[in-house]
């Protein structure tokens, strides 16, 4: 681990520009071309071939075999977050900001890209770059496979920054990493009338609070205390004016699930039980349902090819991660067609300041954790290639 540690510090500097650059400038979805044009300007310093994408995707490649290949993925897009640090590198763009460190993970994976160039003429296959879209939003991982990013891949290795962990830390989860999610809405259809005779209508915002108050008891009573699920509404819009009673609610939220058995049912149950709560009260709903990213799990042979590796380096600690998080990922798609693994790479640096939760306005990163995280993605790419996987 020693030597790639090395190497990584070499374009520590490198990675850090880069990433304050992407800061400075996010972008969201599939609409990224500052971000694309320096993916793209920094393969072509290092000479590393490519091909680009409509959805603003890229894919690289080091090496020319195609019969033994890693594949490294990073997520590219930002969030609709308003940042409000103060630093040099605050978004300068209003309402859009890197609040889970995708910034982070393309200036890890072009370091990672100029450190395996240094040890191209080692490498025993070839080493796939997946620069990818659309993660916050509806799957740009979808797009990358269409495009044929894991075509003779043998095996797939994602992170993300994580400000749980303390910079040099490596999170990794064996068996299931993260949960299912189905968002949703529900529209509650009942009769408006005038507030002072509300027994002349049917009052679609009373009848949702029931719905939402119902959609607890199938976590609270309905799921096993040793399963995982979470229905969080997030969302709730209805009414006209406040001395009318509303004819029509709708309701947002996201179903988070552990195990495929436990999506089927609790997706079940959450139409059942809204059709059933709207019906007592006289209401008609529509349960509208989307099928969101799956579960998925680490290889076995990767956590220990991993695991193993870093327990025996003195500069990086392992930590053994005991839950899955009920958080999602578009990395499951790829673990859906090859062997992956994915972990969590310590950000946090209180000595900095640097301890705000992702997704938040005053989230940061301390840069530091480049430097592993370029080191560990390049290592397993040049150790795995040996075993041939």
């Amino acid at each position: 681990m020693k030597e790639y540690l090395d190497l990584s510090r070499k374009h520590f500097e490198k990675m850090k520009k880069i990433r304050r650059c992407l800061h400075s400038n996010p972008e969201i979805d599939r609409d990224l071309p500052y971000t694309c044009s320096l993916v793209k300007d920094e393969l072509n310093s290092l000479d590393i071939n490519y091909k680009t994408f409509e959805n603003s995707g890229i894919i690289g490649q080091i090496g020319s075999r195609n019969d033994n290949i890693i594949a490294l993925r990073a997520d590219m897009d930002a969030l609709e977050v308003v940042d409000l640090k103060n630093v040099d590198y605050k978004s300068q763009k209003n309402g859009i900001m890197h609040a889970c460190g995708h910034d982070a993970h393309t200036a890890i994976q072009l370091g990672a890209a100029a450190i395996l160039k240094e040890l191209q003429e080692d490498l025993k296959g070839s080493v796939r770059l997946i620069f990818q879209p659309a993660e916050e939003t509806d799957g740009g991982a979808k797009d990358m496979i269409e495009y044929g990013a894991l075509e003779d891949v043998n095996a797939v290795i994602g992170l993300h920054v994580c400000e749980a962990m303390n910079t040099g830390n490596i999170g990794i989860k064996k068996g299931v990493v993260a949960a299912a999610s189905n968002p949703f809405k529900i529209i509650v259809n009942g009769k408006g009338s005038h507030g002072a005779s509300p027994a002349n209508g049917i009052d679609a915002i009373v009848i949702a609070c029931k719905v939402v108050e119902n959609l607890q008891v199938l976590v609270s009573r309905e799921t096993s205390a040793t399963d995982s699920a979470v229905i969080t509404v997030g969302k709730i819009k209805g009414g006209t004016a406040p001395n009318a009673v509303a004819s029509k609610v709708e309701i947002e939220g996201i179903i988070r699930t552990l195990g495929n058995d436990l999506r089927q049912k609790t997706v079940r149950r959450v139409k059942e039980v809204a059709e059933f709560t709207a019906k007592m009260y006289g209401a008609t709903v529509e349960v509208l349902i989307e099928e969101g990213y799956p579960s998925y799990d680490n290889d076995d042979n990767l956590f220990y090819f991993l695991s193993s590796s870093l327990n025996n380096s003195d500069e990086v600690k392992y930590v053994e991660l005991n839950k899955p998080s009920m958080g999602v990922e578009d990395f499951a798609y790829y673990s859906q067609k090859v062997p992956s693994l994915y972990y969590r790479l310590g950000c946090r640096s209180e000595d900095k300041g640097i301890i705000h939760p992702a997704h938040g306005s005053y989230f940061d990163i301390d840069e530091e954790c480049l430097i592993y995280g370029a080191a560990v993605q390049a290592m397993c790419a040049v150790e795995l290639l040996k075993v041939n996987m």
